[in-house]
């Protein structure tokens, strides 16, 4: 067997950082402040997101379908019971979690899964229960939106859940990747956002609830894979970061019946390297507010807004898979003006994003050797 320290050059030498090497703290300069990255906790399997409890600790999902409860000190809990159960396979499984704008009164937490629903086919799906006062169980469990249809693939299941000043939840889901013609097809839940009801059902103010033929909860149609949402906390809309193919991942500001484009409009190419669609516009479709060419696959995304961080505040940071790195956008109104790529050294795919309590940064690697990682100020 190699000994550790020669395996560490090995693998430093070919430009690899793999987790089990992975230091648990680190010394960064970025553009506009010098941080500390430090290891909160390790040995999640595949983390998909983060969540916030009032006393600070964390609920954290993997995508094989363990939810569990991290301290401050990064304590893992044992899986917590009575998740759901998941299609854990491809990009399948246990996905979002979010807290219920009320959950210090009602305990109510909503997670996104990829569920079985016979036939070997699965789609996404939403559910919510009551976290136990013990927090080792979910109670009253119940599934309050399933994505129609199912279909047989592994990929392209979204899914972020942001609930908005109304306390309406967006959902968002992707186009199932070989289904990708039927984001343009109101008649069903794919490629679409949709925005429903705390306990399920369309929100009142959805566009398409009272047009024959399409589905009461699409709030807007043409998206491929939104993996990153939040609320832009100045305006209080949804802003998406969303996959494109080979170019062509978009931010956009998704608005009630308005198309964005895919799969007729896109900035990237198949592939294959084949074309897709029409060209980059078309009348009456959307443009994005900013777009990645070459991918940097984005996922989680976080509006900055705390006070640790001065320079950054407004930004929003986002997680990038193949970029294996944070994007941190500035921010004018509507409009992307600058983009700083940060944490590259930490060499992991980045999933989530998160501004805690304290106001600093948390981020989820995705790795089978997971880990939350704290970003704070250097001094």
């Amino acid at each position: 067997m190699m000994r550790p320290s020669l395996a560490l050059s090995f693998a430093l030498a070919l430009g690899v950082a793999p987790a089990a090497f992975a230091q648990d703290t680190q010394r960064v300069r970025t553009d506009k402040v010098e941080v500390i990255v430090e290891t909160v906790a390790r040995g999640l399997e595949n983390p998909w997101s983060l969540a916030f409890l009032p006393d600070n600790r964390m609920l954290v999902t993997e995508r094989p379908g363990r939810l569990r409860i991290v301290s401050a000190d990064g304590k893992l809990s044992a899986p917590i019971a009575n998740v759901p159960p998941v299609a854990a396979h491809g990009q399948g499984g246990l996905l979002d979690v979010t807290l219920d704008p009320k959950f210090a009164q009602n305990r109510l937490i909503y997670l996104s899964f990829a569920e079985n629903r016979g036939e070997d086919r699965a789609g996404t799906s939403v559910a919510r229960a009551r976290l136990s006062d013990d927090g080792k169980t979910l109670e009253n469990l119940q599934v309050i939106f399933r994505q129609e249809p199912a279909h047989t693939g592994d990929n392209h299941f979204g899914s972020r859940l942001v609930f908005d000043r109304d306390g309406n939840l967006f959902v968002t889901l992707g186009e199932r990747f070989d289904l990708r013609e039927q984001a343009q097809n109101p008649a069903n839940h794919l490629g679409k956002i949709v925005h429903i009801k705390p306990e399920g059902g369309a929100a009142s103010n959805n566009p398409f609830r009272d047009v024959q033929g399409t589905r009461p909860e699409i709030w807007s149609i043409g998206h491929r894979n939104v993996q990153g949402a939040a609320l832009n906390p100045t305006t209080g809309e949804l802003w998406t970061a969303e996959h494109g193919a080979r170019g062509g991942d978009e931010i956009n500001i998704p608005r009630k019946a308005k198309n964005y484009g895919w799969p007729v409009i896109s900035y990237g190419v198949d592939y294959s390297g084949a074309k897709i669609g029409e060209g980059t516009k078309k009348a009456g479709m959307e443009q994005p507010v900013y777009y990645w060419d070459p991918s940097i696959a984005p996922s989680g995304m976080a509006f900055y807004t705390g006070d640790k961080f001065p320079a950054w505040r407004g930004n929003i940071l986002i997680g990038g898979l193949a970029s294996k790195s944070v994007s941190r956008l500035d921010i004018e109104g509507e409009k992307v003006t600058g983009e700083e790529r940060m944490l590259r050294n930490i060499g992991e795919r980045i999933r989530d994003v998160r501004q805690g309590p304290d106001g600093l940064v948390y981020l989820l690697t995705d790795s089978s050797e997971g880990r939350i990682l704290r970003v704070k100020p250097a001094d």
